[in-house]
């Protein structure tokens, strides 16, 4: 594998995680959301990473392969003066837990900042080894 690869493989860890981190803001903004016109409640979604091969060389990157909606259900609290209730007087909530959304956020974003100090090591080793060349 050479040095440069590097650039590629944290890069595509990189763009992964920065789309797992819209899909956790779009969860958090989400998380009191009671069911809309259609009947159905915000659903908590969750990215699908998946290993790929980084061109020709034997080094494997990450990529999104798809994002998934939890089928928990959403919590149903009584509500009969809500107009959002069903006709038993419920309001379903989205299935959104916050504390875990807040886990999932802090664990995307250490990835990210470890990605971009593997860039910047890199890039420093590179300078380095051209100015041994001088």
């Amino acid at each position: 594998m050479s040095m440069f690869s590097i650039f590629s493989v944290s890069g595509s860890a990189i763009s992964a995680q920065a789309q797992r981190l819209n899909v956790v803001a779009s969860n958090l903004a989400n998380v009191d959301a009671v069911a809309g016109p259609d009947g159905k409640a915000y659903k908590a979604r969750q990215v699908v990473f998946q290993t790929t091969l980084m061109g020709s060389e034997a080094s494997a990157g990450v990529r999104v392969n798809g994002i998934t909606e939890s089928e928990l259900p959403g919590q149903k609290i009584l509500d009969p003066s809500n107009p959002a209730a069903d006709p038993q007087g419920y309001v379903t909530h989205s299935n959104v837990n916050s504390v875990e959304e807040m886990v999932n956020m802090i664990s995307a974003s250490r990835s990210y900042q470890n990605n971009v100090e593997v860039m910047n090591t890199a890039k420093s080793l590179l300078l380095k080894t051209l100015q041994m060349g001088q």
